[in-house]
C-alpha cells in the first residue's frame, strides 16, 4: 500500500513548494484513513482552468479548483486505491486569499485539502451554505491541524 502524489506547475507560478503540496495532500489522504492512492495535482494558468470549468462543469470563467475522482468515486470501499485529479489556479488562489484576507500559501493550502476531499467523495452544496457544510467544516479542521501545519513549515512526520 502507498500513497503517490505527483505535483506539476504546467507554467504557473506558486509561492508553495511542490514537496509541501505533496505533504499536505498526503497528510489529508492519511488523515480520512487512505492507505493506497495516487493523486496528481497540477497548478494550471487562469485561463486553463476556466477552459477545463467550461468543458468538465459548464461553468463560464475561471474558479480556483476543479476536481476529478477517478474510478469507484464515492461507491469507493475502503480497500479500494484512491485516484484522482485536482486542478488549482494560481492566480484565482491570489485575488482570493486577498479578498478573504489571507495569506497565498494558506489558500493554496486550503486548495489542495478542498480538492483532495473532493477526490475522496465530499461535497458541499453552492453558494452561501458552502462555507458552513461539514465538508468545508472538515476542510478548516485539516488546514487547522497539526500535521498539516507541519507539512506546510516544511517539518517531516514525527
Amino acid at each position: 500500500m502507498s500513497i503517490i502524489v505527483d505535483v506539476s506547475a504546467d507554467g504557473a507560478r506558486t509561492p508553495l513548494a511542490s514537496a509541501r503540496v505533496k505533504r499536505v495532500a498526503t497528510a489529508v489522504l492519511r488523515a480520512e484513513g487512505v492507505r493506497d492512492a495516487l493523486v496528481s495535482i497540477a497548478f494550471v494558468s487562469a485561463r486553463e482552468i476556466a477552459r477545463l470549468n467550461k468543458r468538465h462543469l459548464a461553468h463560464a470563467g475561471p474558479t480556483d479548483v476543479i476536481s476529478f475522482a477517478l474510478g469507484a468515486g464515492t461507491e469507493r470501499a475502503a480497500a479500494d486505491p484512491v485516484v484522482g485529479d485536482i486542478y488549482i489556479a494560481p492566480d484565482v488562489a491570489r485575488a482570493n486569499a486577498t479578498r478573504f484576507g489571507r495569506g497565498v500559501r494558506e489558500e493554496l493550502a486550503r486548495l489542495v485539502i478542498h480538492g483532495t476531499l473532493h477526490v475522496l467523495g465530499h461535497d458541499h452544496p453552492g453558494g452561501s451554505d458552502r462555507t458552513s457544510s461539514p465538508m468545508w467544516r472538515r476542510q478548516e479542521r485539516l488546514l487547522a491541524s497539526a500535521t498539516v501545519r507541519r507539512a506546510l513549515s516544511g517539518a517531516r512526520r514525527p
